[in-house]
């Protein structure tokens, strides 16, 4: 799958809220396969949400969502476990299942009830645990794990279900700088060597800057714009959605627009 075929994801003014609190209101745009995209904004601008209206997990009040032409809502669960992967903030398990289990759970769409995992299933799981760096670990506890290690085990679900498509709400929250840069440089590199399509929630606008192709940037609930890294991350931008002052100039190394706070 290829930038060049049609939406993959198409957002047709889209509204969402709890009673009376719009969260999103009225969002439009088109997704396309084979982009990774950032999506940003300031705390309670309604990434999340977004998230879960595209996953299903949540509907718009008005509006539609549709994945390949059709709409979220009406793909059932399992189907669409196929199609798209999803990693959330935190891991909420409760029993103790292994590490090694919590990545298997990623093949589950794809594994037949009451059978085996095939061949397959393991090898991807595997592959996963080592992407994580975190085969060392799928002996253990997830309940004795700490954040950053949780976090890896969610990506390691995600990569082991090995969809088309992968939704990451904050996939760098908890972790370390070298384990942050990893999972960014795997996620870059399936979306150019597989052309998976990535959407993820980042607030290292730096981070985004490097790493995505395209820039959704929500404020106060509204879609504040979209598009090219290169001509969305801008001074004034950071400025006026994010209330912070910087210097965005251009990597020459990287071709792309690197983020400088200005601290006083």
């Amino acid at each position: 799958m290829t930038s060049g075929d049609g939406p993959l994801f198409v957002v047709d003014r889209c509204s969402f809220g709890y009673t009376a609190t719009p969260v999103l209101a009225g969002i439009s745009m088109e997704l396309h396969p084979g982009r990774f995209y950032g999506l940003l904004g300031p705390n309670g601008s309604g990434k999340t949400t977004l998230l879960d209206l595209l996953t299903g997990a949540a509907k718009p009040v008005d509006g539609r969502i549709t994945l390949h032409g059709r709409e979220v809502a009406g793909y059932d669960k399992a189907a669409l476990a196929r199609l798209v992967a999803v990693v959330p903030q935190d891991l909420h398990i409760s029993f103790d299942f292994t590490v090694y289990d919590v990545v298997m759970m990623g093949r589950h769409p794809f594994i037949p009830r009451f059978s085996q995992p095939a061949q397959e299933d393991i090898d991807l799981v595997q592959a996963a645990l080592a992407e994580m760096d975190i085969g060392t670990l799928q002996h253990r506890s997830v309940l004795h794990l700490s954040g950053g290690e949780r976090q890896r085990v969610l990506v390691a679900r995600a990569l082991a279900q090995n969809t088309p498509v992968l939704l990451l709400d904050e996939p760098t929250a908890s972790l370390d700088i070298r384990h942050t840069l990893d999972i960014m440089k795997i996620l870059r590199r399936k979306v150019t060597e597989t052309g998976i399509t990535v959407i993820a929630t980042i607030h290292d606008l730096d981070l985004a800057s490097v790493f995505c192709d395209e820039l959704i940037v929500l404020h106060d609930g509204s879609l504040y714009c979209h598009g090219p890294v290169g001509s969305v991350m801008t001074a004034p931008l950071i400025r006026e959605v994010f209330a912070a002052e910087a210097l965005v100039f251009t990597d020459e190394l990287l071709g792309k627009p690197r983020v400088q706070y200005r601290y006083a």
